[in-house]
């Protein structure tokens, strides 16, 4: 990789904005210097999004100078369609990027954390993916190291058990926050850094998941083909999060995660695989409500969470598995 490699920076604005052209104003101000440029993608908003986020970029200047580019995908294909939407048209000015950085448009990126992030893959070669640690506004730290998902993870996650997570605690999931930068199965895709090279090597996000999961599938594609992801802890955003989902505010998830979730595990394990994948998860519940009966307390499971996992589960067509391929 070049010394000083080029960084395309991606923002996906879904019906928010303001703050995405926050998050693109900061993104103008950590690439400074660097050689990059912003693309602002609207996901269909279809709520004047588009227009008002371009002429707010015109009237700051950012399109005269040739730093940012807004584009409108044209529909709502999800985050994974969004962002490849963005990707494939390149740096504002039509090079190709050495460099992806996927920035949420509710995230702030803190001083130097794009460059962080840059100067990480250029001295590590065999890291693809270097993702930042992300904190809430209040400055908690927001937990987004993991391990890639198994049934053991799902069983252990399912029954919030101290015994059950000590036996499992390699399978545990979210790992706890890293103290030093380093090799982690996946992390969140709200402040993401990836090599071109690597998406042209196994394609870009797999548009058959809407949302959720499709950066867990880039990140075990990326390992499958011999590509490290890393945690970077000197690369700090801050992040809000859930703003353009409202997931906080979610009484049951969406079918569309539940849609996605059976995606991963098929994919990935077969449709065995994904059915032991559930199976655990009930099991795991089991012994939670089990508990809970003889504490005499609520389980606070989502009302019809189990029952719409199953039935998601079982629904006999297959789901469609599209990957693209690489960049046309």
């Amino acid at each position: 990789m070049a010394i000083n490699p080029s960084v395309q920076v991606v923002v996906l604005n879904w019906r928010t904005p303001d703050m995405s052209l926050v998050a693109a104003e900061a993104a103008l101000r950590e690439i400074e210097g660097l050689d990059g440029g912003v693309t602002i993608v609207d996901n269909g908003s279809d709520d004047g999004s588009f227009e008002k986020m371009q002429a707010e970029a015109e009237a700051r200047g950012w399109l005269a100078d040739g730093r940012v580019a807004v584009l409108q995908s044209g529909w709502n294909g999800g985050f994974g369609a969004g962002n490849n939407h963005g990707i494939r048209q390149g740096l504002p000015d039509g090079r190709r990027p050495d460099l992806v950085y996927l920035l949420n448009s509710d995230a702030i990126p803190q001083p130097g954390a794009i460059r962080v992030l840059r100067d990480y893959l250029v001295a590590h070669p065999a890291v693809g993916l270097a993702c930042s640690r992300l904190r809430g506004t209040d400055g908690a730290p927001h937990l987004t190291a993991f391990r890639f998902p198994s049934a053991a993870g799902e069983f252990e996650a399912a029954s919030r058990s101290g015994p059950v997570t000590r036996l499992l605690r390699d399978k545990v999931v979210a790992m706890p926050q890293p103290p030093i930068s380093g090799r982690v199965d996946w992390s969140a895709g709200a402040s993401m850094m990836i090599r071109s090279e690597v998406l042209d090597r196994i394609g870009l996000f797999d548009e058959g998941f809407f949302l959720y999961f499709e950066e867990t599938d880039l990140c075990r594609r990326a390992a499958m083909a011999g590509w490290e992801t890393h945690y970077v802890v000197e690369s700090e955003v801050e992040h809000i999060g859930s703003a353009s989902t409202g997931m906080k505010t979610w009484k049951r998830a969406p079918d569309y995660w539940y849609d996605s979730r059976r995606r991963y595990f098929e994919k990935h394990h077969g449709r065995g695989g994904a059915l032991w994948a559930t199976a655990a998860v009930l099991g795991g519940s089991a012994l939670w409500g089990l508990r809970c009966l003889l504490q005499r307390r609520r389980t606070e499971l989502p009302p019809g969470h189990l029952s719409h996992l199953t039935r998601h589960a079982l629904r006999r067509q297959p789901l469609p598995v599209h990957v693209d391929k690489g960049q046309p």
